[in-house]
């Protein structure tokens, strides 16, 4: 029963990031942009707050870049956000549920948050989704607040440029607490931003 509970949620959770990435470019407003990354937003349909959009080329195969991205150590290894992960059950070949926590930010206006993900990874056109969505999970770290993902997800796929990966990104985070909204804009724009540029710099450096 569990099985299959998962497999449905996994298949909802890809025809909802599907639906975010058909979106028209007229339904988005820029929200930060540096030389070759660009942030929208928009209001989500989840929650109070907004559901963002990031993309950017990465110098790599759709493959390599999941590599990198999908729940591990190598994740651990370069994302500058990110301070702790734990597997805490893998459910199927691409699907786990997973626990991480998050630093500070904003001198520590955002204080360090723990979120519990069901991550899926799965074959999109010729490249590669990765997707999730916060799960209910009883244990809390003491000193952290729980915070809440809505469908979010990573859509990487080749460019005509056989060098370049096209790597798309929909965000959309319920941080939880007090804060407030412009710090949260902030604070979420430029993390994608720095996603983004810490994925290429951790593949650049890679000597495997």
């Amino acid at each position: 029963m569990f099985a299959s509970t998962m497999a449905s949620e996994c298949l909802q959770l890809r025809e909802t990031l599907l639906s975010y990435h058909s979106l028209s470019e007229s339904e988005w407003s820029i929200a930060k942009k540096s030389k070759d990354v660009t942030v929208w937003r928009r209001p989500s349909q989840e929650f109070s707050g907004f559901l963002y959009k990031a993309e950017g080329t990465v110098a790599e195969t759709p493959r390599r870049i999941m590599d990198f991205m999908i729940p591990g150590p190598c994740r651990m290894s370069w994302d500058s956000l990110m301070t702790s992960l734990e597997i805490v059950k893998t459910l199927d070949q691409g699907c786990c549920v997973v626990k991480y926590t998050t630093a500070g930010q904003l001198w520590n206006i955002i204080s360090p948050r723990e979120f519990v993900d069901l991550s899926y990874t799965c074959q999109h056109e010729r490249g590669l989704l990765s997707c999730g969505v916060s799960v209910a999970h009883a244990e809390l770290k003491p000193g952290l607040v729980r915070g809440f993902n809505h469908p979010c997800g990573w859509f990487c796929v080749p460019t005509e440029d056989p060098t370049l990966s096209c790597l798309t990104g929909f965000i959309q985070t319920d941080l939880r607490g007090k804060l407030p909204q412009t710090a949260v804009d902030s604070a979420m724009a430029a993390g994608l931003l720095r996603f983004i540029h810490d994925l290429r710099g951790a593949l650049r450096g890679d000597t495997d």
